[in-house]
């Protein structure tokens, strides 16, 4: 007999509470016991504050960036009948859980959550000096690619004769990040980082240190010769890879080189074949972006995946994360047929993925997640004039050859138009990443963004800027106390 209980609507209790298929009757229920547990409350009252809080639930783990005072003229409460709910949400661990496993969950449990409770984000709202919780190198000097989306400027690069001194500066600057994350650093940037010859000891540098480091690559340089030429390379956590198309005709539409398909996916299966031999722990996956029009492409992806992963049966792919680019559009928001098509292809691609590449992680990313469950995800668009000329150096910088320390993900290209706006300041022998922060956050008046300037962000970015945003609203509105609903510590 199979004894495994299945979450029915019958059995729908507390944290299933921001589900956007639960019997709500049934979570009110569990939740008006609850209430009367902690609170001694009388069933009629009990009732009332369990159907209130499970819309806050609901609300949170949808939407997870509206200020609470928003929050609280909806429900039509006085501020002491809302403090007092959020006083009694917190009393109930459930809800919290609920909040993160709902549509939106990952906003929390990915990105909030843990900022939260290294207090990187109580640092950017008050302005207090510390060591960014995210560092991201950028070693690249140069790339292969000519992508049309890309942003770099053609023929943008870094002298060679820079790179030697640029890869002591974040060789010191691994040397300068507290190891108590393992996960602080990354390696990418706007140039292709296998093109740095030192890349190998740079990552054997920061594993030494105990690092788990990922890099973000093209591939088309990740060649056996590479591998044996850096063996440094070895020593990364993960290398996550970008494709552009899944042909020859795709990628030399879009990055202008003939041949890069087969030369990827070269490179990939014999690097498959070596991590198997060598019984390497390194994981490797793909980064994918569905463009408008083509969801239905992902059961494609499915495919190649399963085709490379008959190279090493025994190790195959690890993970495949899923972003949409429908940049394009206002405020994000799609249309009904767009949203339609790109719902169906999402639920289509993790039924195909779960048959054809079995044990295979899928990260949808928050509002793709969101809309396959069957809400209605609005895609997150920061624009000029929600940024903040503060930034977010406490949460996140990126450095490059030059030691030129940026604001933003995607500000990091050489010659980028405006891109040097952003640049907090450079590291130098003299001058250390933690002083370079220290000296922008408390003696710059930060950067008055201009129209445009919002591609320097990316979705981790302007996730960021929306909290930080939800946060100085919920100050400003008089509920510092409770401050961004649901907090990491």
């Amino acid at each position: 007999m199979n004894t495994t209980r299945t979450a029915t609507a019958q059995e729908a209790g507390v944290a299933d509470a921001a589900r956007p298929d639960v019997d709500r009757r049934a979570v009110v229920r569990a939740l008006s016991s609850e209430v009367s547990r902690v609170t001694g409350a009388g069933d009629g009252d009990a009732d009332v504050q369990a159907a209130r809080l499970a819309d806050l639930a609901a609300h949170y783990g949808a939407h997870p960036f509206t200020p609470l005072e928003q929050t609280r003229a909806r429900l039509g409460l006085d501020r002491a009948e809302f403090a007092h709910l959020l006083d009694l949400f917190g009393r109930i661990p459930d809800l919290g859980t609920a909040v993160e496993h709902g549509p939106a969950g990952k906003y929390w449990s990915n990105t909030i959550k843990p900022l939260d409770a290294a207090g990187a984000l109580d640092a950017a709202v008050y302005r207090k000096p510390a060591f960014p919780y995210s560092v991201g190198l950028y070693p690249g000097p140069t790339c292969m690619f000519r992508c049309h989306f890309c942003v770099r400027v053609t023929g943008a690069r870094y002298e060679a004769a820079s790179v030697p001194a640029g890869n002591e500066t974040l060789a010191a600057i691994i040397d300068e990040v507290p190891t108590d994350n393992p996960k602080a650093m990354y390696m990418s940037g706007g140039l292709e980082p296998l093109t740095n010859p030192g890349l190998g000891e740079l990552v054997s540098h920061a594993a030494g240190r105990g690092f788990d480091l990922t890099v973000y690559t093209n591939a088309f340089a990740l060649t056996e010769q590479t591998l044996n030429r850096q063996p440094g390379l070895w020593e990364l956590g993960a290398i996550r890879t970008s494709l552009y198309g899944l042909n020859n005709d795709e990628y030399e539409t879009t990055t202008g080189k003939r041949g890069a398909f087969e030369r990827v996916k070269k490179n990939l299966q014999g690097f498959l074949r070596m991590r198997a031999e060598r019984d390497a722990p390194i994981r490797l996956g793909f980064n994918h972006i569905i463009l408008p029009g083509r969801a239905d492409r992902l059961t494609d992806l499915v495919d190649f995946i399963a085709e490379l992963n008959e190279s090493s049966p025994q190790r195959p792919l690890d993970f495949v994360t899923v972003r949409e680019d429908y940049s394009g559009r206002d405020d994000g928001r799609l249309s009904d047929s767009e949203r339609n098509e790109l719902r169906e292809g999402l639920v289509r691609f993790v039924d195909y993925a779960a048959e054809r590449t079995p044990g295979m992680h899928i990260d949808l990313g928050y509002a793709l997640e969101s809309l396959r469950r069957g809400v209605d995800a609005e895609l997150l668009r920061i624009r000029p004039e929600t940024m903040r000329p503060t930034a977010h150096p406490q949460v996140a910088v990126q450095i490059d050859l030059l030691g030129d320390v940026y604001l933003y993900r995607e500000a990091g290209f050489p010659e980028l138009e405006g891109a040097t706006r952003y640049i907090a300041g450079r590291v130098t022998p003299s001058t250390s990443l933690r002083e370079v922060v220290e000296n922008f956050v408390l003696e710059n008046e930060g950067v008055q963004p201009r129209p445009g300037d919002e591609y320097f962000l990316d979705g981790f970015d302007q996730s960021v800027t929306a909290r930080l945003n939800q946060l100085e609203r919920d100050i400003a509105d008089g509920w510092e106390d409770h401050r961004g609903f649901l907090r990491g510590r």
